[in-house]
Order: C-alpha cells, then sequence, then structure tokens
C-alpha cells in the first residue's frame, strides 16, 4: 500500500481509521475506545485522527507488539478491571455497523463470546503441501470470519495470558478462545465489512461508499 500505513489511508478524503473510529464513538453500547498504533505512530494517531475527528471517546492510545496478537494482548493490559465486555476490531474495516457491535454485546453477554462472520460464497477444497485435492469441504457449514470479535473481558483476558504463557499463536482472538474449549458464537455479519489489506481492497470501498451515499 506504500510507504503510508493503512489506517491513515485515505478514503474519501478521510483517514481510513477515521471511519471506523465514528461508528464506535456514535454507538451507545460502546463507553470508551482504545486505539492499538505502531510504536512512532502515537502522535499522528491522536493529533491527526482523534483530536481532528474530536473522538473523545478514545481513553488510552497504547502501542501494539509485533504481531496483532501481541496488539491485543498489550491493549487488554491497559483495560480497567471492572470492564464488563471487551468489542476487538480491526481499524481497516470500516463498513462495519453499529447494529453488529450492539448484538455482538448481546451474544457475548449471553455465551462469553460472540463474533461476526458470513456464510463463505466458494466452494472450498483442502488440499495436501504439493497442491494436490484432499477432500472438498461443505460449504455449509463454513464461515469466513470478520470483525468485531466480542467476548467477556475475563475469557479473553485469561485466554491471552494462557496463550502467552504457552506460546500459543492465533490468526484471531475466537481461536484462543476455542482452544480453551469454550463456545463462540457466530453473528450474521455483512459482505460489505471488508478489510482494506490492498489497493484493489481500496477501490472496492470506495465503491462501497458512494454505493452508500446513493442510498
Amino acid at each position: 500500500m506504500g510507504n503510508i500505513k493503512k489506517p491513515y489511508m485515505e478514503l474519501a478524503g478521510k483517514p481510513i481509521l477515521a471511519h471506523t473510529l465514528e461508528i464506535f464513538q456514535r454507538c451507545k453500547s460502546v463507553n470508551n475506545i482504545l486505539v492499538v498504533t505502531a510504536k512512532g505512530d502515537e502522535e499522528h494517531c491522536a493529533v491527526d485522527v482523534i483530536e481532528s475527528y474530536s473522538m473523545d471517546k478514545v481513553t488510552d492510545i497504547v502501542v501494539g507488539g509485533n504481531t496483532r496478537q501481541e496488539s491485543v494482548f498489550n491493549a487488554l493490559q491497559k483495560l480497567p478491571s471492572n470492564t464488563d465486555i471487551v468489542v476487538i476490531h480491526d481499524a481497516v474495516r470500516p463498513f462495519f455497523t453499529e447494529a453488529m457491535i450492539i448484538e455482538s454485546i448481546e451474544q457475548a453477554d449471553k455465551y462469553g463470546s460472540a463474533v461476526v462472520a458470513v456464510p463463505v460464497k466458494d466452494t472450498i477444497k483442502e488440499a495436501d503441501k504439493d497442491g494436490i485435492v484432499q477432500k472438498t469441504l461443505d460449504r455449509q457449514k463454513l464461515w469466513a470470519i470478520q470483525t468485531p470479535q466480542t467476548f467477556k473481558y475475563n475469557l479473553i483476558s485469561q485466554a491471552y495470558l494462557k496463550a502467552k504463557e504457552n506460546g500459543t499463536q492465533a490468526t484471531d482472538d475466537a481461536s484462543l478462545i476455542e482452544q480453551m474449549g469454550l463456545k463462540v458464537k457466530l453473528i450474521m455479519g455483512n459482505y460489505e465489512n471488508i478489510k482494506i489489506t490492498t489497493p484493489e481492497d481500496l477501490i472496492i470501498a470506495e465503491a462501497i461508499l458512494k454505493s452508500k451515499e446513493k442510498k
């Protein structure tokens, strides 16, 4: 994506991170926000995003780690001990909704963990290291995982501490909960809830914004 870090790239004249934070800022179910950013980007994040767009629910800027998992762990350590529910979201997913946040909080309160996801559209095949198909998976049972991923604070804190002790790595937060043998509730997401990671994604994101403006 060039020399500009993805959360600070502009989408319709505004940093992607600002688009994302605005949704949490508006949501009455969210009490406070922690933003995790790379070391050295703290002032840029504070001045050019949080202050410039009046994100007064942001209570702290946390320096991230070398991996997503380390970054989330750092943020969890900064939360007050009386925190009830934690909503974890990718900064570069600006097309989620307040309704997703609210439902994920409700379901996490009921099940302990809740994750936004969508059914996969493509046929998925499992292959070996040589690229030889081993089997075709049942598409009816497969979901593409998105964020937000939402948890009771005590559960996700325990899961991250256990992973740190065991040296366990996972590609998402819910996987650490699964490894503890606990349930994770899936919530229907939206195919527009894309993660902007490539230049092509930015083109798609601009098209999504334009379609929303027409509605």
